[in-house]
């Protein structure tokens, strides 16, 4: 075994700097959630609602049904969730049908799908099967294919896009036992060689939570390739055959939900990977996660609004037949108001998907906020109205649906959705980093103009200078944000009873955009510390662009005579409750326990309140609490080469 390697000594100014410049800086397009955040509601950006061209629609639509059809006949998502695995014969059907292509263009064997149809094909297979849609998601979202499409050269497309469209099943690999979101700390070493196969690099490391990773027969590997005088080095991404020598799957994990992922911990001894194999240049290999990312982020929320669908289905059929005190469950209050809140806010998530989707497809607009709100949203509201659809069901939906079944009932597993839909608001970004990743979007048109005022590394020039910007932006913005459309009362008209709505988002965003400003003027380069504060603006900024989305959409649907006094109430009651959460977080802003819960937490740390803790056992044992990464050769059983 080797020795162990030297993991990055990483400063918290070092890692803020390789986050910084794996950021996308400019804003060549844009953005309809940037300019919300400062204070300038561009409903012209979204409404009329974009719509899929005629051909598009056609092609995504005839695929639908196909999968449809596959979804009801061959996939068995109690049997997955029994036996913690997806059949073979599941994913054998999944490639006859193509599903492996669906983002892939046509000329590769692809289906070429929008981003629209993929991802409502995504919520109807995690309809059937949560484990079934999160293998296809990360397969087309973040594994081989996207990052080819942005970044791969020709060669490469050629080379991998046909065997990925059809046969191949990809997995994107970069967090490791001791990186999570902090990717400056990555320990996976590319050392360059020159052999007699030609140049090419040897990696050594090992990764964690490969979701594909166990059965996948290419992988997007992300590994530090050592600077030199021939290479700028850093961070970057490799495409790399799954069953080459020195590859071995050491373990496949075991989760509170998605029983049938296929996840894991892989080893990388001394792998050989061909250097026509990198992506990109050396060091952009977080540029590629995170480009890859503003629209593979998408999957996510689009399984959760098909979530928020299944629960609305299920809450409806259940609450009206369940009788208690002389009548259904749903005419009382108290269950009423949470089947509201299901069907308004799938309403919302299902607007939010497809508004930022189209937007994709179009690529008239930068969405890169707009696809982190949605996977943000979409992620915390669908686990509250799961939650809420067990409430509903009381003991039943606690209670697994083989034991339903069992015991002669219908077999619902409210339960496992709950279990499932845990996930989403970790993986791909946990909430408290896409507060962070979100709000240092939101902020950037501050910071390009006044940053250098707060950087204590800067000079007085590079400040005088700064200050000269400031002054400049702020003296035109500023204005703006005291009066608007907000505040005439026959505004956006024709929206009709949403009207009052949108003058409450653009009066709010302007008050947001203070908000901002103001916690800039009085923190400073302290700003960033201020994490709760930053998490409750992103959060106000969601509930905008959610309420934004469904007005929208509803007055699409009017206009279309698709359902549209159903769509429009539904708007007005998610809009109605939204905003009851953006006063309560408006009212947190400013009165919080933000500066006692610090000091709590310094007491917790320092051991303070090791007596709150008396009177318990701890089953956890005395185990590390992470396990030994070292490279070098595995001791362990292969298995990837077991299951495969």
């Amino acid at each position: 075994m080797s020795a162990p390697t030297q993991r990055p000594k990483v400063t918290a100014h070092e890692a803020r700097q390789t986050a910084e410049a794996a950021r996308e800086r400019d804003w060549h397009k844009p953005s309809f959630a940037k300019e919300l955040f400062l204070g300038r509601f561009r409903l012209d950006l979204v409404h009329p609602h974009p719509l899929p061209a005629e051909e598009d629609a056609r092609r995504g639509e005839a695929f639908l049904a196909s999968l449809r059809t596959f979804c009801e006949t061959r996939i068995d998502g109690a049997r997955i969730e029994r036996e913690a695995r997806i059949p073979d014969e599941t994913i054998t059907g999944l490639k006859e049908l193509g599903a492996l292509g669906m983002k892939i263009d046509r000329k590769y064997g692809g289906l070429g799908l929008t981003q629209l149809y993929y991802n409502r094909a995504l919520a109807l297979v995690g309809s059937a099967s949560p484990a079934v849609g999160a293998l296809l998601s990360a397969h087309q979202s973040i594994g081989v294919p996207q990052p080819l499409k942005l970044f791969g050269t020709q060669e490469q497309k050629d080379a991998f896009l046909p065997r990925l469209a059809r046969t191949d099943l990809s997995a994107f690999l970069l967090t490791e036992p001791d990186v999570g979101s902090d990717p400056a700390r990555l320990a996976t070493t590319a050392v360059p060689v020159r052999d007699d196969e030609g140049d090419a690099y040897v990696l050594d490391g090992v990764k964690l939570w490969t979701t594909n990773g166990v059965v996948a027969d290419l992988l997007v590997v992300m590994a530090r390739v050592p600077a030199s005088d021939g290479g700028r080095g850093g961070i970057t991404a490799f495409v790399v055959e799954a069953d080459s020598p020195g590859i071995t799957v050491e373990h496949r994990n075991a989760f509170m939900g998605l029983r049938g992922l296929e996840n894991g911990l892989t080893r990388f001894h001394r792998v050989r990977v061909p250097a026509e194999n990198r992506i990109g240049p050396e060091g952009a290999g977080l540029k590629i996660a995170l480009t890859t990312l503003n629209t593979g982020r998408l999957s996510l929320p689009a399984a959760c609004a098909g979530a928020g669908k299944w629960c609305l289905k299920i809450a409806r059929e259940w609450a009206g037949v369940r009788e208690q005190w002389g009548g259904p469950v749903a005419r009382h209050e108290a269950v009423g108001t949470k089947i509201s809140f299901i069907a308004a806010t799938t309403f919302a998530l299902e607007a939010v998907v497809d508004l930022a989707s189209q937007m994709a497809d179009e690529d008239r607009n930068d969405i890169r906020i707009e696809a982190a709100l949605a996977k943000l949203y979409g992620s915390e509201m669908a686990w509250l109205i799961a939650d809420e659809l067990v409430q509903i069901r009381g003991g039943r939906g606690y209670e697994t649906a083989d034991s339903l079944a069992a015991r002669g009932e219908r077999a619902v597993p409210a339960e496992q959705l709950l279990r499932d839909l845990r996930i989403n608001r970790i993986f791909e970004g946990s909430t408290e980093i896409m507060h962070l990743l979100i709000a240092r979007e939101a902020v950037d048109a501050h910071l390009s103009v006044a940053g250098d005022l707060i950087d204590p590394a800067k000079s007085l020039a590079d400040k005088a200078k700064a200050g000269a910007r400031a002054g400049g932006f702020y003296a035109r913005w500023l204005p703006g944000l005291v009066t608007g459309a907000g505040q005439l009362p026959n505004s956006y008209g024709e929206f009709g009873v949403l009207a009052g709505h949108l003058r409450y988002v653009e009066r709010t965003s302007r008050k947001l955009a203070r908000s901002t400003f103001y916690a800039m003027s009085r923190w400073q380069g302290r700003m960033e510390l201020k994490q709760a504060f930053l998490g409750r603006i992103v959060d106000i900024g969601a509930e905008l662009f959610a309420m934004s989305a469904a007005c929208v959409r509803a007055e699409l649907l009017r206009t279309t005579g698709d359902h549209g006094p159903e769509a429009h109430q539904l708007a007005d009651a998610f809009c109605h409750q939204a905003r009851l959460r953006i006063e309560e977080l408006f009212g947190r802003l400013w009165s919080n326990t933000d500066d006692l819960d610090r000091r709590v937490v310094d007491g917790v740390l320092a051991g303070r309140y090791t007596w709150l803790e008396a009177g318990i056992v701890d089953p956890s044992g005395e185990g590390p609490w992470i396990a030994d990464a070292s490279p070098g050769p595995s001791t362990e059983e292969d298995v990837h080469r077991r299951v495969r």
